[in-house]
């Protein structure tokens, strides 16, 4: 199963869904992870103005807050690769990414940590 991390904007707690004025993507990401997370998936949530410290230990956070701002924020990382920025992603993506269920067909699903046994997968035919 792989790990997701979302980083998000500054908010006014942990999920932003607090207060008067609560926007409803944030309603809806955040029963999407509560879902997720009853069906064993592994996601954690870091909020900027909470937790800033999380975002500076990360290389590859640092370098995309660098480049894009605060305001590229959301980032969604997939076992340490960047997935989604600037939007939360829908629940089937979420679910996808956290291998709870198979990839839709007509999608390829590519196993970059098997080994095929090189560029030709393994074929004695010497393409490449």
């Amino acid at each position: 199963m792989s790990t997701i991390e979302v980083y998000e904007p500054a908010m006014c707690c942990s999920t932003g869904v607090c207060g008067t004025d609560v926007a409803q993507e944030l309603v809806t990401f955040s029963a999407d992870l509560e879902f997720l997370r009853s069906n064993g998936a592994d996601i954690a949530r870091f909020n900027l103005a909470g937790e800033p410290a999380v975002f500076a230990a990360n290389e590859a956070v640092r370098q995309f807050l660098q480049v894009a701002g605060s305001e590229g924020l959301p980032l969604v990382m997939v076992d340490g690769v960047t997935a989604m920025t600037g939007r939360y992603p829908a629940r089937d993506q979420l679910t996808r990414w956290a291998g709870l269920v198979p990839v839709p067909a007509g999608r390829i699903e590519i196993d970059l940590a098997q080994d095929t046994g090189g560029c030709c997968g393994g074929s004695d035919s010497g393409c490449c």
